[in-house]
C-alpha cells in the first residue's frame, strides 16, 4: 500500500504528525507497538479513571486531547505494529499478529521517543532493581504498584513524578536516594532566566516537590557510591550520604538517571547523528522542521532530542507541515505561516532545557563504573572487558562487539550503547563523535522464525 506519509510512532509527536497531515489531505498511515495510541507518556490515557487520573497528574489526562485529535483526523492507524526494517526507498516493513505487512512512503516521520538512561552500577541486574520509567508503565497500564519496601534512587524530573504517583497510589516509599552532583545547582543558576520562558514547568516541579516533603518519605540529597545488596534478588540498598554509609533494608530498588532518545530506527536509517555534550546522548541532526540528512525523513519529538512531551507535540505538527511542503500540498508562505504559533510555543517549552539538563546531569560515578560491573547485562560483561577491548585496539564499540559480544543480545545493544560509546571514548581519549555507536541492521526487534519463513514479499505462491 502506497502512503503520502508514514508516522513511526504514535506518542505526542506521532499522533500531532498524523493529525496535522491529515488535515492537510495527505494519505496517511500512523504504526505503533502499542495496543492504542498515546506512546509511553499518555499510555492507555483513554482508559483512565478518575483514581488513574488522581494518581498520575494533570499533565498526563491532556493526552486525552492528542488521542482524540487523532481519531477524528482520518488518519489510518495500526496499532500493536513491530516495524523490523525501513529501506533506502521509504519501504516500511512491520510485523503485526504473525504476518508481516509491508507499506510505501512518499515521506516519513520517525516519532520513537525516548527511553531510559542504562544505570551501570554494582548490583543493577539483581532481580528487584528495575527502571523507574518501568514501574511507571505498569501503573499506568495495569493499576499495579510494587510490593514491599520501595526505594526510588536516581535524578531528574522522572525520579519526583514516579515517586510521587507512588506514594499517591499506596506505595510504601521507604527512601528516596537522589544522586545529582551536589554543584549542579549552582552550575545551572545561569539557564535560569531562559527557563523563566517556561515559567509554569517550574511551577510545577516546585509543586511536585513541595508534595515529596510533605510525604515526609526520607529524601537523602547528593548521593553516591550506590549498591543493590542482594543474592537471588535485592534485599538492602546501600548508599553514601555526607561522607556516611547508609544501608536500609528494601524489596525493591527503582532507579532513573534520566532518558535518551531512542535513536535504533535512525540508524537504521543511516541518518546523521551528533553527539551532545549537555544532554550526554546521540541527538539527529536536523533542521526546524525535523529534516534529517535523509530526503524524506523528517524526526519529531525526544528520539531527535529530548525536549519533552509539550515540545514533542509541536514538534509533531512542525514535522507534518515540512513533509506536507516537500510533497508540495503547501507552499512556503503557507509553511510559514502555520508554523509560526507552535515555533513560539516550542521556544517556550523548551526554554527550560539547559537548566534541566544542567541540573539533572548524571552523576560522574555513574558514567565511569568500577571495572567488574556489568554494563552489558545481556551477555555480561563488564565495564572493565569494554576498557580492554580499547585497550587492545577496537577503534569503537563496533569492534569490541565483534570480540567481546558486547551489545549481541537480545536488546541488540539499546541498553548498554550510549554506556559502551562513553567508556571507549574516556579509554580512547577522543570524543563520542570520532568512537561512533553501534551498527543498526534489521529486523530492528527479534522475530519468530515462523514469521521470517512465511514472509512473502512478492507475492508469490
Amino acid at each position: 500500500m502506497d502512503y503520502d506519509l508514514v508516522v513511526i510512532g504514535a506518542g505526542p509527536a506521532g499522533m500531532t504528525a498524523a493529525t496535522q497531515a491529515a488535515g492537510l489531505g495527505l494519505k496517511v498511515l500512523l504504526l505503533d507497538e502499542q495496543a492504542q495510541a498515546g506512546g509511553q507518556i499518555y499510555r492507555r490515557v483513554q482508559e483512565a479513571g478518575p483514581q488513574a487520573l488522581r494518581v498520575l497528574g494533570d499533565d498526563y489526562a491532556t493526552g486525552r486531547a492528542l488521542v482524540d485529535g487523532l481519531q477524528a483526523s482520518g488518519a489510518e492507524t495500526c496499532f500493536g505494529a513491530f516495524v523490523v526494517d525501513v529501506s533506502q526507498q521509504l519501504e516500511v516493513s512491520f510485523q503485526v499478529g504473525g504476518g508481516i505487512r509491508q507499506a510505501r512512503a512518499r515521506q516519513l516521520v520517525v516519532a520513537t521517543g525516548a527511553m531510559e538512561r542504562a544505570s551501570p552500577f554494582p548490583g543493577w541486574t539483581l532481580p528487584g532493581v528495575m527502571p523507574a520509567g518501568a514501574a511507571q508503565i505498569a501503573l499506568k497500564a495495569d493499576a499495579v504498584i510494587p510490593s514491599g519496601r520501595v526505594a526510588v534512587a536516581g535524578c531528574g524530573p522522572l525520579f519526583l513524578l514516579v515517586s510521587q504517583q507512588l506514594l499517591r497510589a499506596g506505595a510504601d516509599v521507604v527512601v528516596m536516594i537522589e544522586t545529582g552532583e551536589p554543584g549542579n545547582a549552582r552550575r545551572a543558576l545561569p539557564h535560569l532566566p531562559s527557563a523563566l520562558r517556561s515559567h509554569r514547568d517550574l511551577l510545577k516541579g516546585l509543586s511536585m516537590m513541595r508534595g515529596l516533603w510533605r510525604a515526609r518519605a526520607p529524601w537523602f540529597r547528593g548521593c553516591d557510591a550506590l549498591q543493590a545488596i542482594g543474592d537471588e534478588r535485592v534485599h538492602a540498598i546501600r548508599f553514601r550520604h555526607r561522607g556516611k554509609l547508609i544501608e536500609l533494608a528494601i524489596d525493591t530498588l527503582l532507579v532513573h538517571h534520566g532518558v535518551v532518545p531512542n535513536h535504533q530506527l535512525s540508524r537504521l536509517l543511516g541518518l546523521a547523528h551528533r553527539w551532545s555534550n549537555e544532554q550526554l546522548a546521540w541527538q539527529i541532526e536536523c533542521d526546524l522542521y525535523g529534516q534529517t540528512s535523509m530526503p524524506g525523513v523528517f524526526v519529531a519529538g525526544d528520539g531527535a532530542s529530548i525536549a519533552g512531551a509539550l515540545a514533542a507535540a509541536d514538534r509533531g505538527t512542525l514535522a507534518a507541515l515540512g513533509a506536507a511542503r516537500a510533497l508540495g500540498r503547501i507552499g512556503p508562505e503557507e509553511l510559514h505561516r502555520a508554523a509560526a504559533a507552535h515555533v513560539a510555543k516550542l521556544r517556550r517549552h523548551t526554554g527550560i532545557r539547559p537548566l534541566l539538563d544542567t541540573l539533572y546531569a548524571p552523576p560522574e560515578w555513574l558514567l565511569e563504573p568500577a571495572d567488574d560491573t556489568i554494563v552489558c547485562r545481556c551477555e555480561r560483561v563488564s565495564a572493565g572487558t569494554v576498557r580492554d577491548m580499547a585497550d587492545l585496539g577496537c577503534a569503537g564499540p563496533n569492534q569490541s562487539k565483534f570480540l567481546s559480544r558486547c551489545g549481541m543480545g537480545p536488546c541488540q545493544g539499546r541498553t548498554c550503547g550510549t554506556s559502551v560509546t562513553q567508556l571507549m571514548a574516556q579509554r580512547l581519549g577522543l570524543s563520542p563523535d570520532e568512537v561512533g555507536a553501534y551498527r543498526v541492521r534489521p529486523p530492528l526487534k527479534p522475530l519468530p522464525l515462523s514469521v521470517i519463513a512465511n514472509f512473502n514479499p512478492c507475492g508469490q505462491p
